[in-house]
């Protein structure tokens, strides 16, 4: 394991990205696995720039985002779908094609995750995934429980992690239950991981996750059994 402490958000977020851009040129066709929430979008604004400017190129990547809430349609200004086309598809030039979001709102949504895994395993498995860290230390919407989920799956959220997204929806009565969120399986087999966390209020779990006993009621500490991950952190 790799754990860099950096001065600045900004500092992370182009530390992030300069490992994925690497990944990129090392590998055009490499597959990425996607994080969404507030730890990324510094890193996607990097890796914008440096499309923009022709120094990495995104048209034979494929990606797999982590999850999804159940309910919410791509057109939703909540779903990870409408979160990840406006701060990085839409301004990179990527194949929309080739970006896989899990659909929340499948008829069948067990379905849904068994084709989602599918769909990983036939693209080769995810050469890097770029992963945030909850306050609980929930990776995806993997959240604190007795055993580690091993497939995609259906994630019932935690009080904490809705209130935690209660300031996007606006109120919290209106943040869904669950979500379509990647097992361990599926992270862990990328070849390579990226967590990335900033603020002073993710010191303490980085510390349980990565320095303490490895528990399914810390999600993120399987990841110390992973052979090469990267973890980023700014108290900034």
């Amino acid at each position: 394991m790799k754990f860099f402490k950096v001065d600045s958000y900004e500092k992370l977020s182009r530390q992030a990205a300069n490992i994925i851009s690497a990944q990129v040129i090392l590998k055009p066709d490499c597959v990425l696995g996607l994080a969404t929430g507030s730890s990324p979008i510094g890193t996607y604004k990097q890796l914008i720039k440096w499309c923009d400017k022709g120094d990495v190129d995104f048209s034979e990547v494929t990606t797999f985002n982590l999850d999804e809430y159940v309910g919410l349609d791509g057109s939703h200004d909540q779903s990870y779908r409408y979160f990840m086309n406006s701060n990085f598809f839409d301004h990179i030039n990527i194949r929309k094609e080739n970006t896989f979001v899990p659909n929340g709102c499948a008829e069948d949504l067990d379905e849904e995750c068994q084709n989602y895994e599918n769909m990983i395993r036939k693209a080769g498995g995810i050469d890097l995934q770029l992963l945030g860290l909850g306050l609980d230390g929930h990776i995806g919407f993997n959240e604190p429980d007795e055993y580690f989920c091993r497939d995609t799956h259906i994630a019932d959220l935690h009080e904490s992690t809705i209130k935690a997204n209660a300031r996007f929806f606006g109120d919290e009565s209106l943040v869904p239950t669950q979500a379509i969120t990647m097992g361990m399986v599926s992270i862990m087999q990328a070849k390579k991981i990226i967590l990335i966390a900033n603020g002073q209020g993710k010191k303490e779990i980085l510390e349980k996750a990565f320095y303490g006993p490895v528990t399914p009621f810390i999600p993120a500490s399987i990841l110390q059994l992973h052979p090469d991950i990267t973890v980023i952190y700014s108290e900034n």
